[in-house]
Formats: structure tokens, C-alpha cells, sequence
């Protein structure tokens, strides 16, 4: 990762995780047959929204393609 990108990640000590923490999801994405734009459109509106923090697992990638499954 080179400084410019840095910029975009958070601090420069904690750009690392962050970028490991979002190439998970998108991996983990990918691994579920899901698509990581739609997945992180439909994350970060769910947040908006309110989501409870008690039902995170709701929110994983897996949890998204089953419900995106349920609904075709």
C-alpha cells in the first residue's frame, strides 16, 4: 500500500487492518456467491438506518445471500 492510499484507510498505523478488514468482507462477499457493491450498498444503508447491534450476524455476507436467495 503505498502513502496516498494511507490517506483514504484512517491513520497511517491502522491502515494496514483496515484494508485487511475490508478485503475480508469483500472476499467473504465473493466466497458467498454475493456481489461486494450491492452487499456494501445494502450494509451501509442498514446502518443508516439504525440497524441493532445485537443482531450482527444479520449483516454478514452470508446471512445477505441467503436473504437475496429467498427473495428471487
Amino acid at each position: 500500500m503505498n502513502p496516498r492510499n494511507a490517506l483514504f484507510a484512517g491513520q497511517p498505523r491502522s491502515s494496514g487492518r483496515n484494508w485487511a478488514r475490508f478485503a475480508s468482507l469483500i472476499g467473504t462477499c465473493k466466497m458467498n456467491g454475493v456481489e461486494p457493491y450491492a452487499y456494501l450498498r445494502d450494509l451501509f444503508i442498514s446502518l443508516a438506518n439504525g440497524h441493532l447491534a445485537k443482531d450482527l450476524d444479520a449483516l454478514m455476507p452470508w446471512a445477505y445471500a441467503q436473504r437475496i436467495s429467498t427473495s428471487e
